[in-house]
């Protein structure tokens, strides 16, 4: 590998639209772009919290959850999101991402079928991949019908570039009668969907079924940061003994969940700001010409990649940011803005934020 041979994938990359680059947040924009669904990473209770911990934790957790990571936080949030989810347990992770790569290498073997969902998150994918286990991508939104005790069916509840809810009921019958396990990365659901936010899972009715496997993170409607695992006491157990992204990585500060874990506790209660979130969803649709969502993920498409970029470009420029999806994160050829709703955001600047979006869309 020479570094010329790295100039010259960037200019490929940057010819079909795909260069990516870091930039300075935008305190003054209409966020539309981000993931705090409920806006609670703000919240003054949510702030206080995690000061408090920092006070008396400090800044990081100095170490593994198994070296000296784990705190009162930690133990009280696990517990906290297992009774909110209705599961019968729940190990945190730093990263949603690990999260799922955890789950998937602690659950496969040579033997093992991952039958994944051809929208499937990046963490998913790449857990698929780490896994040592054979991989089959399904068509998306599809209920396999060759299942066996070997598989595992990968699927997000809410997917996290189009928005569409999984049929997880249906995928749940078909793995209960093959003796299969159902694997739910319920990301952009915990806190959108269900009763008091408790997520796509328990929206489905499926919720600490011994063959339902959650993960989630709280980046999302918590507005934290953090992963998590929710299934039975014996997978906990399983991941704490075996699994490597638990066990050799820090642990998650613990202000930041302390913070979770207030987060948490508001949104059980945040029927009103759900609602907002769902009634602005269904404007954002209409405005924009796009099928209504299930949760918060609005995906309005683009005609390439470079024209993502730049209509993404002309909204910030006006004040508003959207987000830009393009290959990997879709098919190629293909590209998207996607809105995430904020019920946090004020209606004035709502509104605001839709008009810009419609008056920058290439023509």
């Amino acid at each position: 590998m020479t570094w010329e041979r790295l100039e010259r994938k960037a200019a490929l990359r940057a010819k079909a639209g795909l260069t990516r680059r870091t930039a300075p947040r935008d305190g003054d924009a209409i966020d539309l772009a981000g993931n705090d669904y409920l806006g609670l990473s703000r919240h003054p209770q949510v702030i206080t919290a995690a000061a408090k911990a920092l006070t008396r934790y400090g800044l990081g957790a100095t170490g593994s959850r198994l070296v000296r990571g784990t705190t009162a936080e930690h133990e009280k949030l696990e517990s906290e999101l297992a009774e909110w989810t209705g599961f019968g347990s729940a190990l945190v992770y730093s990263s949603g991402y690990l999260a799922n790569l955890g789950i998937l290498k602690a659950l496969s073997s040579k033997r093992t079928r991952l039958l994944a969902d051809a929208h499937a998150h990046a963490s998913l994918i790449d857990g698929c991949r780490a896994s040592g286990a054979t991989v089959e991508v399904i068509e998306h939104n599809s209920v396999p019908s060759t299942l066996d005790a070997d598989c595992i069916v990968v699927v997000e509840s809410i997917y996290s570039v189009d928005g569409d809810l999984a049929p997880l009921a249906e995928l749940h019958a078909a793995c209960r009668s093959a003796g299969a396990l159902l694997l739910v990365d319920d990301a952009h659901g915990l806190g959108v969907i269900g009763q008091q936010g408790s997520g796509g899972a328990a929206d489905a009715g499926i919720a600490g079924e011994p063959d339902v496997i959650v993960t989630a993170t709280l980046s999302k409607a918590l507005g934290a940061a953090g992963g998590v695992v929710l299934g039975p006491a014996a997978l906990r157990a399983h991941l704490v003994d075996t699994g490597r992204t638990f066990i050799y990585d820090t642990a998650p500060p613990p202000a930041v969940v302390a913070g979770a874990r207030a987060a948490l506790h508001l949104a059980r209660g945040f029927e009103l700001a759900r609602g907002v979130l769902h009634e602005r969803a269904a404007k954002a649709a209409v405005a924009l010409g796009v099928p209504e969502p299930a949760g918060g993920v609005l995906s309005v498409p683009a005609p390439s990649p470079q024209a993502a970029v730049d209509w993404a470009a002309d909204c910030r420029i006006q004040g508003v940011a959207v987000g830009c999806f393009r290959p990997p994160s879709t098919p190629d050829g293909t590209a998207r803005l996607r809105l995430t709703i904020n019920a946090g955001v004020p209606n004035h600047d709502f509104d605001r934020a839709l008009e810009v979006v419609s008056e920058c869309a290439p023509s």
